[in-house]
């Protein structure tokens, strides 16, 4: 039987977030759930009372994290599986985004998960033990357009995290980075920002949209998603790299045969370029 962890899970309100903290919660692990508005959780802590902790936390703020990552340790006594999901897609043609936007989105799906990370580790370090769980995307290896900041923030969440898997294995602390494909969340909803449309972009606008609809044409659920992330957390050698859902190998995969292909066709002026 798998002993009792206890869990820091940022993103709570809605979506992943709220599905993985009642999976664990059911199963009788202990949860720090964060989220902007923490009356979005009132009704699992009156559910699952002390089991849940409900931290008001806006991840782009490092000082809130790190206060917020410090009162869970000292509410639970110990950090098991720290998940960094709070996050959102933005919208937009690379030539459209505006500078407060690129930067709005680097902080919270990037910087967010980098602040909330740092906070953990000396925890982590100190009991020998713990798991961190990056929520990715199959946009974390690979890229469409109008999502281009976001893969910005994904792929840099991809390379800090593959990084910090060596840094701290000897630490005893494992590292997944959790790439889902299309999923039936708040995602491209309410929960995502736009930027002002350029007309010269129309035509590839309703492109991106046709290619979008037909790589979510079947869409995860997520509830079922809490059941596989539970199988990461309690493997004994937990991947460094998981999608959820069946779309994402068949895009990275011609993705990576193309990038193959490219790289071998072009290796003799690669060699050129050493000297």
């Amino acid at each position: 039987m798998t002993a009792s962890k206890t869990w820091f899970i940022t993103g709570t309100s809605r979506g992943f977030g709220r599905e993985w903290t009642i999976a664990a919660l059911d199963r009788g692990d202990r949860v720090a759930a964060t989220a902007r508005d923490v009356s979005s959780l009132d009704d699992l802590v009156q559910k699952y009372g002390d089991a849940i902790l409900p931290i008001e936390l806006d991840v782009d703020d490092r000082a809130a994290d790190v206060a917020a990552v410090r009162r869970a340790h000292e509410h639970f006594g110990r950090l098991d599986v720290v998940v960094n999901n709070a996050g959102y897609g933005h919208f937009g043609m690379i030539e459209e985004i505006t500078e407060e936007e690129a930067r709005a989105q680097i902080e919270t799906n990037l910087f967010g998960a980098l602040w909330v990370t740092q906070a953990a580790l000396p925890f982590l370090r100190e009991q020998g033990s713990g798991h961190i769980v990056q929520v990715s995307s199959i946009g974390g290896i690979s890229a469409f357009p109008m999502v281009g900041i976001y893969h910005a923030s994904k792929w840099g969440l991809e390379g800090f995290s593959q990084a910090l898997a060596r840094e701290v294995a000897d630490f005893g602390i494992k590292v997944t980075l959790v790439e889902p494909g299309g999923f039936s969340t708040d995602w491209a909803g309410d929960s995502a920002k736009r930027s002002a449309e350029s007309p010269a972009y129309d035509e590839m606008r309703r492109k991106a949209n046709e290619w979008r609809a037909q790589r979510t044409a079947k869409p995860g659920d997520p509830s079922a998603s809490a059941a596989a992330l539970l199988k990461v957390v309690d493997a004994d050698e937990p991947p460094l790299r998981v999608f959820f859902g069946e779309a994402p190998l068949g895009i990275a995969t011609a993705d990576y045969e193309s990038r193959l292909a490219t790289w071998n066709e072009w290796q003799q002026v690669a060699v050129e370029a050493g000297g």
